[in-house]
C-alpha cells in the first residue's frame, strides 16, 4: 500500500514500483534558433509545471525518434523557408508518428502566403497582395509593380515562403524616388530567377505611425482562445538590403486590442478552420490599419510564431496549460 504520509524523494527510492514518466513533449526548432529564442525558456518552464518533460529538439536532426514524443510542437523553425519542400516533408513524416501541431496540412497551407489569396477570397479583408510566380524579364516585372501598388505608395517585396521577415525589403514610392521601382523590381527578378514566388504589397503608412492606434498589433490565441496582444514597431527600413539574417529585429510592447481587431481575428481564424478543417493549438493574426482606418490582415501565422510571452504576464502558464490539453487529449 501506499504509505499516507509519502514523501517525494523518500517512498520514491524505497518503493520498487516504476513511477509513470511525464509525457514527452518536442519544441521544435532549429540549430541557431533555440539559443535566440525568447519564449524558450519561459515556456519549458511552464511546461514542466504541469507535468510535461518538454525540449527543444532541432527539426532537421536525422537521429531524432520522433515518435518517442507524445506531442511535437512546431515554435522556432526558423530556417526552413529555403528548404520548404523538406521541411514540408519533415512535417509529414513526424505526423505519421505521432502527434504534430500544428497538424501537417495546416503548417503545408499557411507557410506560402500564397494563403492570403485564399482569405480575400474567402471575404477576410487582406493587405492588398500581388503575387508573381514564374520568372519574368525585370522589365515586366517592374510593370506588374506599378501596377499593383501605384505611384503614391511605398513597395514591399518579400518571397511567399518566408520567416522572420528574411529576403523581404522596403522601397520608396515612384514619387518620392524614381529609381525606387527599379531596384524593387530588381529585388522581385532575383527571387523568381531563384525559384522563389514573389508577393508585393503597399507600404502601409500605419506601420509608422507612434499613435495609440499605430503599428502593426498581433493577437496571440492559444488552444482556440485568444491569450494577449502586443504591438510591434516598424522592422523594415527604407532602402535598406533584404533582410539577411535569421530574422529581423523587432521592437514589442504590450497592447490592448480593440474590439474591431478581435472581431476580424475570429473572422480570419474561421476561415482558415474552413479552408483547412482543423482547430489550431496556436495561432498568431498580424493586423494593420488599413488606408481607411479599418484592421486589415497583414499575416496569419500557424507555423512558427514567436508568442512574445515576455510582453504578457500569465502567457507562458496559458501557453502551456493549451499544450497540456493537446496531450491529454
Amino acid at each position: 500500500m501506499w504509505s499516507s504520509h509519502y514523501k517525494a524523494g523518500v517512498n520514491d527510492a524505497l518503493d520498487p514500483r516504476p513511477r509513470p514518466r511525464s509525457p514527452r513533449v518536442a519544441l521544435a526548432t532549429s540549430t541557431e534558433a533555440w539559443s535566440l529564442d525568447e519564449d524558450a525558456p519561459l515556456l519549458t518552464a511552464a511546461l514542466a509545471d504541469v507535468g510535461l518533460d518538454a525540449r527543444g529538439v532541432v527539426w532537421d536532426d536525422p537521429d531524432v525518434d520522433w515518435s518517442a514524443f507524445e506531442l511535437v510542437v512546431i515554435r522556432s523553425t526558423w530556417d526552413y523557408a529555403t528548404r520548404h519542400r523538406e521541411f514540408i516533408e519533415w512535417t509529414e513524416r513526424v505526423q505519421a508518428v505521432t502527434d504534430l501541431r500544428n497538424p501537417a496540412a495546416v503548417i503545408a497551407w499557411n507557410t506560402d502566403k500564397r494563403y492570403l489569396a485564399d482569405l480575400a477570397d474567402d471575404g477576410v479583408a487582406v493587405t492588398p497582395t500581388t503575387f508573381l510566380t514564374t520568372p519574368m524579364p525585370e522589365a515586366e516585372v517592374s510593370e506588374r509593380i506599378a501596377e499593383s501598388v501605384g505611384a503614391d505608395r511605398g513597395i514591399v517585396v518579400k518571397p511567399t515562403v518566408s520567416a522572420g521577415s528574411k529576403d523581404t525589403a522596403r522601397y520608396a514610392s515612384r514619387a518620392e524616388d524614381p529609381h525606387a521601382l527599379g531596384a524593387a523590381a530588381t529585388h522581385a527578378a532575383s527571387l523568381l530567377d531563384r525559384g522563389r514566388a514573389v508577393m508585393v504589397q503597399p507600404y502601409l503608412d500605419s506601420v509608422d505611425d507612434d499613435g495609440a492606434d499605430g503599428g502593426e498589433t498581433g493577437l496571440v490565441f492559444l488552444g482556440g482562445t485568444f491569450s494577449h496582444a502586443f504591438r510591434k514597431g516598424p522592422l523594415l527600413a527604407l532602402g535598406a538590403d533584404p533582410v539577411a539574417g535569421l530574422y529581423a529585429e523587432e521592437t514589442i510592447s504590450a497592447r490592448e486590442p480593440k474590439d474591431e481587431q478581435l472581431a476580424v481575428a475570429a473572422t480570419v481564424l474561421d476561415a482558415a478552420r474552413a479552408r483547412t478543417g482543423f482547430t489550431e493549438l496556436y495561432a498568431r493574426v498580424d493586423l494593420l490599419s488599413g488606408e481607411d482606418g479599418s484592421p486589415v490582415l497583414l499575416e496569419l501565422e500557424l507555423c512558427e510564431p514567436s508568442f512574445f510571452l515576455t510582453s504578457s504576464p500569465g502567457s507562458a502558464a496559458r501557453a502551456a496549460e493549451a499544450i497540456a490539453a493537446a496531450v491529454r487529449r
